[in-house]
């Protein structure tokens, strides 16, 4: 499941940020489709030995309708961040999020690591990794809001709430790249595999440098 802080202390302070390899940091609002788009890449690279999906740790229980991720309560989370299991963590909508420190080694030797993360993270990731590609799924205002509203977990109020936070957010920054996911998951789906295709060839190439 997580590792311990050996990684982080393999991974001494001389060597970030980490290299060789590539964090591809997939980022959206709720509603639009990070999942979907990412399972599609999974499946397109099922036999892809290079590729790395990662699966987070989230204070909340895995079920059918949500991403498979590992689940800890909030004191086990915070216990084991103080303990050095994460890469990257965060806290969104009274949730805690992480991203297992395992991720280090398989960017540093060479691996293209693929993530689910928060859009307020991606300052601390560019510290941590020098090829950092940053992927925006999108769609529209009334897919979202379609979207949102089939989950069943918020109210129609908190659904509009969370569309206008969503709306005042934008990327800027070298890496972007954005794909509206509002029709077809192939066609989001194979736009997103090229972005990974681009990524292990740089991957490639930086180990070679």
């Amino acid at each position: 499941m997580m590792v311990s802080a050996s990684i982080e202390r393999e991974l001494s302070a001389e060597t970030f940020p980490i290299r060789d390899g590539v964090f591809v940091a997939v980022v959206g609002p709720s509603g639009a489709g990070k999942d979907t788009v990412i399972g599609y890449a999974r499946a397109r690279f099922a036999d892809e030995t290079r590729l790395e999906f990662v699966r987070r740790v989230i204070t909340r229980p895995s079920d059918v309708a949500s991403e498979d991720h590992d689940t800890l309560a909030d004191a086990a989370f915070v216990e084991a961040e103080a303990d050095g299991a994460f890469a990257i963590s965060w806290e969104a909508h009274g949730l805690r999020y992480g991203i297992p420190a395992d991720v280090d080694w398989s960017v540093a030797n060479g691996r293209v690591a693929v993530a689910n993360v928060s859009r307020a993270i991606i300052p601390s990731l560019r510290e941590r990794y020098v090829n950092l590609a940053i992927v925006e799924i999108t769609a529209s205002p009334e897919v979202l809001a379609e979207r949102l509203a089939m989950r069943g977990r918020e109210s129609r109020g908190e659904v509009l709430a969370r569309l206008a936070r969503s709306a005042n957010v934008t990327l800027s920054g070298p890496g972007v790249t954005s794909i509206d996911n509002s029709g077809p998951r192939e066609t989001a789906g194979e736009r997103f595999a090229e972005v990974l295709r681009k990524a292990m060839a740089f991957s490639d190439m930086s180990g070679l440098i």
